[in-house]
């Protein structure tokens, strides 16, 4: 380039040279002074140029990942369901009630967004890490003010939509090492199977199995302080100091299930309770579970009965809550089987039955029966056939057939003796159904289920059969995924 531009100045400078007025004269010299000149600036800008690339080259190297460094720093993702079901009984709230026979024959319909959870965390370094957890239970809650025009143009404040909105996760976290971490804020506690995998890509069944998420809370979420950690063959740890329920809120239906939360502004610690968890991943394909829970459950609460607290029935009441479960999983060849087993009981039961129906309108006590006793059992085996297909195996596209089963009762002891007082709280459940993924992340459901209820004493005296059975069917497209962001 620099030599064109030599030849160019020259043929200026010859043009020059020839004028008739031949006002400017250029010597020899001078012109092969000026091309040596350009000709040092032209080896000067090769070595820029050649340092130049060299700099680029180095900056370019810098700029790409180091696998030794690389981390993720933030997390954000989450999981949900959007479902339909059709059910072939009866919704109504008198159908275990002393005539259930009448509404044979009824069925209903429902659409839903039973979960629909926004999951974000950041990893501050250093071993300290944040996480957050927003979770919207059937669609969030809507209000509107509208104007009536039909009464006058009066105000009206009305409920578009019911559902609920919870921070089920806030916390704070410092790892150590892989040994001793510890966490403080809101948490899940992973008592039970369902807890600890509740995500929807993690059950084949539409809907969370309906055991654990009858008797005891699920998501169950609690501000706690956690230690937790891990070794290298395999085994994980967890221990949690917590608030414990409130007994004012259990009922009949789901056992002590109501009495996690809080109906107030904040979350009352008269007495404390205490969870842990084990689990054991040491060999391929499985995972073996154990967790619990213990803590007293009377007197956490603001309201009172009108029975007086001090009264000798109550003096010495702890409702003391103990919880103890089994899950496992297994994930190899093709096929999944999964299963738990939860049992609880609650000390006290019948003095917080009296003191619980006792108490006044308006309260946050149902005021119904307690069971000193309750189980869940459940297990649930599907296989994956597109793995007998190469090229679908190739593409990660999964088809599980699945059947799972069910048993379960909210009732099934009082005071340590077999109830028959709620019959309708005891019941068997089967199911068979697909699961269609054509991506790791997204799931296609579909499931039959069929609700045995328990036989009982009927009003003649005789045993048989007291409910109506509860066939449905029901069909539902999930997701669960998380991205995780890299340093630069």
């Amino acid at each position: 380039m620099y030599k064109q531009t030599i030849l160019f100045i020259a043929l200026i400078l010859c043009a020059l040279c020839v004028r008739a007025d031949d006002s400017i004269k250029v010597s020899a010299a001078d012109l092969q002074s000026l091309i040596q000149r350009v000709e040092r600036l032209e080896k000067q800008s090769v070595a820029q140029n050649t340092d130049t690339s060299k700099s680029q080259q180095m900056v370019t190297d810098e700029a790409k990942p180091q696998k030794a460094r690389t981390r993720g720093r933030f997390v954000i993702g989450g999981y949900g369901e959007v479902t339909a079901k059709h059910c072939f009984y009866s919704n109504n709230y008198l159908r275990y009630g002393q005539n259930p026979q009448r509404f044979a024959g009824d069925h209903y319909g429902e659409f839903d967004l039973p979960h629909v959870v926004i999951y974000m965390g950041y990893d501050f370094g250093k071993g300290w890490s944040v996480g957050t957890e927003i979770e919207f239970e059937h669609g969030g809650t809507e209000s509107a003010i509208e104007i009536e025009e039909e009464e006058g143009g009066e105000y009206e404040s009305e409920i578009e939509r019911g559902g609920e909105v919870a921070l089920e996760q806030f916390w704070l976290q410092k790892a150590f090492n892989r040994y001793a971490i510890i966490r403080a804020g809101m948490q899940v506690i992973p008592v039970g199977g369902l807890n600890a995998h509740h995500e929807s890509t993690e059950y084949f069944g539409v809907y969370r199995n309906e055991g654990d998420f009858t008797i005891i809370p699920s998501t169950w979420h609690e501000v706690a302080l956690t230690f937790m950690g891990s070794t290298k063959n395999g085994w994980h740890y967890q221990a949690m100091f917590l608030p414990g329920l409130d007994s004012d809120r259990f009922n009949r239906k789901n056992w002590i299930k109501p009495g996690a939360g809080s109906p107030y502004e904040f979350k009352l610690a008269n007495v404390f309770a205490g969870a842990a968890r084990v689990d054991y991943t040491g060999v391929k394909g499985l995972r073996l579970s154990l967790s619990g829970y213990c803590g007293n459950s009377f007197r956490n609460t603001l309201s009172k009965s009108n029975v007086e607290l001090d009264a000798s029935a109550y003096k010495n009441v702890k409702g003391t809550v103990t919880i103890g479960a089994f899950d496992f999983a297994y994930n190899d060849f093709g096929a999944i089987v999964r299963g738990s087993f939860t049992y609880g009981h609650l000390s006290d039961a019948a003095a917080i039955t009296q003191y619980n129906i006792a108490m006044r309108k308006g309260s946050v006590s149902s005021q119904q029966w307690v069971a000193s006793d309750a189980l869940a059992a459940g297990i649930e085996a599907g296989y994956d056939f597109f793995s007998l297909n190469a090229k679908l195996k190739e593409k990660q596209q999964k088809f599980y057939l699945f059947a799972r089963y069910d048993y379960y009762d909210s009732m099934f002891r009082y005071d340590g003796k077999p109830t028959d007082m709620y019959p309708w709280c005891g019941r068997h459940r089967a199911a068979v159904g697909i699961n269609y993924f054509p991506i790791k992340q997204i799931g296609v459901k579909a499931e039959f289920s069929y609700g045995i209820l328990k036989q009982g004493t009927r009003t003649d005296g005789t045993r048989g059969k007291l409910y109506n059975d509860e066939p449905q069917i029901a069909v539902g497209i999930v997701y669960a995924g998380f991205y995780q962001t890299r340093d630069e």
